[in-house]
């Protein structure tokens, strides 16, 4: 009887551990079958809320201020605990020196963004008996066109306007002008580690709040598909870069100040004979700004529903005149197609107004795109984001819905960036 029971024991053990071995003998199998499918389920809503809710901690992070500077450090320490060790940073002086309205790398104006708003003349008298805005052809930023309500938007700075006391004295500190500084960290190919892909976005933000949706929610992104694409079971054949930029909200002068410094040493091995690149050749800029609010236009008296909508889905957006627009395009599309295939939740889809965001310094450069909630000229312009450059934008504005399109932006470019980099998992 004991030998019977004995017998049984140890065939049931050893179901157990053929049952455990195909298991991971199959996870295996769908890694190397499918890796970009196995990429993207790595990701995870939890994952992603956690990284933001981390950025949370230093209020707005607007840019000049100590809480500028403490966020710098803790991204390139979250970078580093990622297993992404290589880090690097870009110094540079703000305000920078004037350039006598010279058009600046990538073909920008250096305009800043800081305090003010824009007002179009054509627009002052198309008013509505509440207050809104009614575009018409053409009034829109970036070439766009505008059609029905609008409401008025801008930065508010106003302390009081933030009920919450705590993020108003994370606030308190004003910026002074001098040094500041940007992280960065690479993906190294290991066959064409002399190309990369720059992944973007902006950790700055202002409107005495937590800078949440602009532009946490990018930030966050582009640092977990750093913690993933590190992991050391994942090779990629080409090189990607995550950058973090600063001052992006002063006049996307930390992307401008890359270009200005880094342009020119593209794809120099340094030292020669070492196969290595600091600056490996640019294939593509993907940029993330703004990830969470997709809730519709706003009402005739200027109010946004709370909650997102329906057909909610992720712009890519290319900038039609750029130098570069046919190959922005195709770069665009080939993210739509990547959405098709590995998002979970909402679609995708190309609008061709790239407007005031870090990739212009890039677009006449390097095919570049943006990835956001609305499009930049025609929604985010027309008053469709409350939050935007206000103390609305905090953490309990949003919920899991929104949280999840800003997840659903990191499967659309995990999924591309596996696809273009050729990325592979395990041996």
């Amino acid at each position: 009887m004991h030998a019977r029971i004995l017998v049984i024991t140890i065939l049931l053990v050893a179901a157990v551990d053929i049952s455990i071995g195909t298991n991971i003998l199959g996870q295996q199998a769908n890694a190397q079958e499918d890796p970009v499918r196995e990429l993207v389920s790595r990701l995870s809503l939890e994952n992603y809320k956690a990284t933001l809710k981390g950025l949370t901690q230093f209020g707005d992070r607007r840019q000049g201020t100590q809480r500028n500077r403490d966020a710098v450090d803790w991204i390139e320490a979250q970078l580093q605990s990622f297993g992404c060790t290589n880090t690097e940073r870009i110094t540079y002086m703000y305000p920078p020196e004037p350039t006598n309205t010279q058009p600046s790398a990538g073909g920008g104006r250096n305009r800043s963004r800081e305090g003010g708003r824009r007002t179009p003349s054509d627009e002052t008298s198309l008013t509505t008996a509440t207050g809104g805005i009614v575009g018409r052809n053409g009034s829109g930023p970036g070439g766009s066109s505008i059609y029905g309500y609008r409401a008025r938007s801008g930065v508010n700075r106003d302390p009081n306007a933030q009920p919450d006391l705590r993020i108003r004295e994370l606030n308190l500190e004003q910026p002074t002008d001098g040094e500041r500084q940007e992280v960065y960290c690479t993906k190294v190919g290991t066959t064409r580690p002399n190309e990369m892909y720059i992944v973007g976005a902006h950790m700055d933000g202002h409107g005495v709040n937590e800078a949440v949706n602009d532009d946490g929610s990018g930030t966050a992104l582009v640092m977990e598909l750093a913690r993933i694409l590190s992991a050391p079971d994942v090779q990629t054949e080409v090189s990607i870069r995550f950058a973090l930029w600063n001052n992006e909200e002063t006049g996307l002068n930390g992307a401008r100040a890359y270009t200005a410094q880094r342009e020119e040493l593209q794809g120099i091995e340094s030292p020669p004979g070492s196969g290595q690149y600091p600056e490996p050749r640019w294939l593509g800029m993907i940029q993330h700004d703004m990830m969470l609010w997709d809730h519709g236009a706003p009402r005739a008296d200027g109010t946004v529903s709370r909650d997102q909508r329906p057909e909610a889905d992720i712009n890519i957006e290319f900038q039609s005149n750029s130098e570069l627009a046919d190959d922005s395009m195709k770069l665009a599309f080939f993210f739509k197609a990547a959405a098709d295939a590995y998002t979970t939740d909402y679609p995708a889809t190309v609008g061709p107004h790239m407007t005031n965001t870090d990739s212009t310094p890039f677009m006449n450069i390097v095919p570049s795109i943006s990835l956001r909630e609305n499009e930049r000229g025609a929604h985010t312009g027309a008053g469709w984001n409350p939050t935007w450059h206000t103390p609305l934008d905090v953490w309990t504005s949003f919920t899991d819905k929104d949280f999840r399109l800003g997840l659903n932006a990191a499967q659309t470019t995990l999924a591309a960036l596996a696809q273009l980099t050729r990325a592979s998992v395990g041996g």
